[in-house]
């Protein structure tokens, strides 16, 4: 039987404590992302233990679930877009100064994290991998989003909104930070082509986020796959068990 355990970490920087969700004893460590405003149980729930199950129970990968910010953030249509994107710097000092420091120590020092997620999810693995490479040198994205003004914002642009946006800090990334992305990171993009990855916007920002990293010569791949793999469940599971596994 699988090994999973719950924790609850402090949360300093968005209040309280929040729960992390770990599955497996040994291997390398992934940090995932639920979909949008889903929890750090959406993994275990929507049968990705069960997809995984060979490589996690083998000791090749461990997996991390963390839950979402986004009614805080992203989702809260109420607030323009600044005030989303700073929410979503809170969350980020969360991932990064409690979050990570437990999966170093639950992996026994390693510090070769990859970060992975579906939907928004892959969303936030993109972003946390570019702002961040000295902390994640991958990431695998499912199904992904990635320019937060076309999730029914408004309001002003400001540097917040900026530094939260890969599709309009990464064109204009140049220098010792742009070599730095060049040496330390590798991005794995994977959409479908059936139902709900063109109404999301899925397909179509996938695609121009892969060609902004190929302006960029940062290191990549994009797999589309064909129209039976819609914007949902049954696809994240089979496109899991190809590519997560690789990692280990």
């Amino acid at each position: 039987m699988t090994r999973t355990e719950h924790h609850r970490l402090d949360s300093p920087s968005i209040k309280g404590t929040r729960e992390v969700v770990v599955h497996g004893h040994w291997g390398r460590p992934i940090l995932w992302f639920p979909s949008e405003g889903a929890g750090a149980d959406e993994f275990e729930n929507n049968g990705m233990v069960d997809a995984l199950r060979e490589a996690i129970d083998g000791g090749r990968i461990k997996v991390f679930c963390v839950p979402s910010y986004d009614e805080q953030s992203w989702s809260a249509r109420d607030k323009p877009q600044g005030e989303r994107a700073r929410a979503h710097r809170r969350y980020e000092d969360w991932i990064i100064w409690q979050v990570v420091p437990f999966v170093r120590d639950s992996c026994g020092g390693r510090d070769d994290i990859v970060t992975a997620g579906i939907s928004l999810g892959a969303f936030h693995a993109v972003l946390f991998a570019l702002r961040h490479a000295h902390v994640f040198t991958r990431a695998v994205a499912f199904s992904g989003s990635y320019d937060p003004w076309n999730w029914h914002a408004w309001g002003d642009s400001d540097d917040d909104t900026d530094l939260t946006n890969p599709m309009q800090f990464l064109p204009r990334t140049y220098g010792g930070h742009l070599d730095h992305l060049r040496a330390s990171l590798y991005l794995t993009l994977v959409v479908g082509s059936g139902q709900w990855e063109d109404s999301t916007g899925s397909l179509d920002s996938t695609r121009r986020l892969a060609a902004v990293l190929a302006d960029k010569q940062i290191a990549h791949e994009i797999y589309v796959w064909d129209s039976q793999w819609p914007h949902d469940w049954p696809s994240w599971r089979a496109q899991a068990a190809v590519y997560l596994p690789l990692l280990g």
